[in-house]
């Protein structure tokens, strides 16, 4: 039963490990992907080389635009890209596919290339250009853009550095020689290049390892988030006394609030406001971005060692409690041999899994460091990644169009719906009362069965007000799971 890429190819942990590159998951993708911040600040010749490539690009389609050479036929061939999905890395709810970079981004690229990368090379605030510089000036490019642009532009690298470990560790038989398309760029023809390369392969497609140091989770360094949250310390770095003065006279401006109903008292500003006059004191001056950026050029060092704790926990997450899991799993239960219809199967395979977690210790699979896991996606994950080797299909984010759900579980005609939410959700009852009916409907699904995991006692207590209420305390399609780490016996009295 392999989940991760050492157990495929047959190779260990700590060869990949010592290697540098991060052992993704051959079932789905893990939420970490490409910072190019991370290629720019590293010390490493052949990082920055890849951050100066990247810059190149950007330059070519910056005069490109400038030039009015760009027509429809090339803004398809050199600012579409599709996802790299062979690395296994990113944003993706089902397997590791994902929609790669098509028009949205291409519009937003081209819009603003004449502009915000009018001096892409000639900076004089910050140290260098950046990508991420497309990201801050809308909502609509974010960090799976920035990603997917990073990996397309470094597709070479990640393929030569994937082949020279599969020649040193992966057995022959376990290899191809694979084509792959928009490898590089060729300035001369100014047209993208296949190459061929020797690559570990599964079910006929190649699989690619990514450095651990150059990847991060949650955000890039440089980001929008950030900019606006901390906005307060930009104008402070602008040397500039008359343009200092003319962006906080326009931020407070902004964020002057009448009385919200007359014979009231003028609120304070929320924190709501702050963000927004930020946002548009920012629209209005520009070249705020070059000084938040340069912020964050200066403070550079602190974006490895962040990213470095961030990648340690998602592997620690997502790989070593996963395999324990697993491991108890396999040895203490019938989960992995589990048969019949998809919704017995269902039923008796979390049975097995609720077991694990509140009498065998698997409730370690959702806490690091003592804290619980936050994300409902960081969930889905680790179900999806315990639900593997399940002769049923394991689909997520099923979409049949009435809106999303977490899995379906299916045998031709035969499907059952399991929804994973963390007591916590602000949207639990709604939620309860009215999401898998719809889905059920839409699915021709038979079954639906609510899976909740709660970390406390007063979220056990809430979870239960809320079961009451609806009239559903005791339903047996609504499993609650008990992963507190308060309440649970020693290993050695367990």
């Amino acid at each position: 039963m392999a989940t991760f890429f050492n157990e495929y190819f047959g190779v260990t942990q700590d060869q990949v490990d010592d290697y540098g590159a991060f052992n993704v998951s051959i079932i789905n993708d893990l939420p970490l992907f490409i910072d190019p911040f991370l290629l720019f600040n590293s010390d490493k010749p052949e990082y920055r080389a890849l951050h100066d490539g990247i810059l190149k690009y950007i330059i070519f389609l910056r005069d490109a635009v400038v030039d009015r050479r760009v027509n429809d036929d090339l803004v398809k061939a050199w600012f579409y890209f599709p996802e790299v999905k062979q690395n296994w890395l990113g944003f993706s709810l089902n397997g590791n596919g994902g929609t790669g970079l098509g028009a949205e981004f291409a519009i937003a690229l081209r819009a603003n290339l004449a502009t915000l990368f009018a001096d892409f090379g000639e900076e004089r605030v910050t140290e260098s250009s950046h990508l991420e510089k497309v990201c801050l000036v809308r909502d609509g490019v974010g960090r799976d853009n920035i990603s997917d642009f990073t990996v397309n532009l470094t597709l070479d690298f990640l393929c030569r550095y994937t082949q020279e470990f599969a020649a040193l560790h992966i057995d022959p038989s376990l290899r191809k020689t694979h084509w792959v398309k928009k490898a590089v760029f060729n300035y001369e023809t100014e047209s993208w290049e296949r190459r061929s390369y020797d690559l570990p392969c599964m079910d006929g497609d190649f699989v690619l390892l990514t450095p651990k140091d150059i990847l991060t989770r949650d955000e890039n360094w440089i980001n929008r988030t950030d900019m606006i949250r901390d906005f307060d310390q930009i104008p402070a770095a602008i040397p500039d006394a008359e343009l200092r003065g003319q962006v906080f006279n326009y931020f407070q401006s902004v964020l002057s609030r009448p009385p919200t109903r007359p014979g009231r008292k003028e609120r304070a500003p929320s924190q709501k406001d702050r963000d927004t006059a930020a946002a548009r004191t920012l629209m209005q001056f520009p070249q705020l971005m070059d000084y938040y950026i340069k912020i964050k050029e200066e403070t550079g060092d602190d974006a490895a060692d962040i990213s470095a704790e961030k990648v340690a926990i998602t592997k620690f997450v997502f790989e070593k409690q996963v395999r324990d899991v697993q491991q108890t799993l396999a040895a203490e239960s019938a989960f992995y041999s589990t048969v019949g219809g998809s919704y017995v199967e269902a039923h008796q395979r979390l049975a097995y899994l609720k077991d694990v977690i509140e009498n065998k210790g698997g409730h370690r699979l959702f806490y690091h460091d003592g804290k619980p896991i936050q994300r409902e996606s960081d969930l889905q994950i680790l179900y999806r990644f315990v639900w593997f080797g399940t002769p049923s299909d394991v689909g997520r984010e099923a979409n049949d169009g009435r809106g999303p759900v977490d899995f379906k579980i299916s045998r031709g005609r035969d499907k059952t719906l399991v929804e994973m939410k963390l007591a916590k959700n602000t949207a639990l009852e709604r939620n309860l009362q009215k999401q898998l009916p719809i889905y059920q409907a839409a699915s021709d699904a038979q079954n639906g069965i609510k899976v909740i995991v709660h970390f406390s006692a007063q979220e056990k207590a809430h979870v239960e007000g809320i079961l009451d209420k609806l009239k559903i305390l005791g339903h047996k399609d609504v499993v609650l799971i008990d992963a507190r780490d308060d309440n649970k016996p020693s290993g050695s009295k367990a």
